[in-house]
């Protein structure tokens, strides 16, 4: 993961983990799908990522979020070098090989440091 791209990333995952830690789930929640979205091509990342929305899910005891997030631990894991579908914002109220718009601020740094992007 290019640097600026890995700041970005931790940027948004700092934030998840502090609102988590101050009882906001929902605002966590927020910051650990657009941490997905900058995460999601790199499979440690990703993982992680998904675990932080396991963890969630638990805490707002949202079953459909923690089975979700069972399944998709594993396959970040394994497929996130090959296929992502982009945008995706990882949560498991979203289809997981659903493409979704990239909030532009993001669009940009992968435009300009995401895999594949020649940075």
């Amino acid at each position: 993961m290019h640097p600026m791209l890995r700041q970005a990333y931790e940027t948004e995952m700092t934030a998840a983990v502090s609102q988590y830690d101050a009882g906001d789930f929902r605002l966590s929640f927020a910051h650990l799908e657009r941490a997905h979205v900058l995460g999601q091509s790199f499979p440690i990342a990703h993982a992680r990522t998904h675990w932080w929305m396991l963890k969630v899910g638990w805490r707002r005891r949202d079953v459909v979020e923690m089975i979700g997030q069972v399944f998709r631990i594993p396959g970040a894991l394994l497929f996130s070098k090959i296929w992502v579908p982009v945008g995706n914002t990882g949560g498991a109220h979203v289809p997981p090989f659903k493409s979704m718009p990239i909030p532009e601020d993001l669009q940009r740094l992968l435009d300009k440091y995401g895999r594949g992007s020649g940075a």
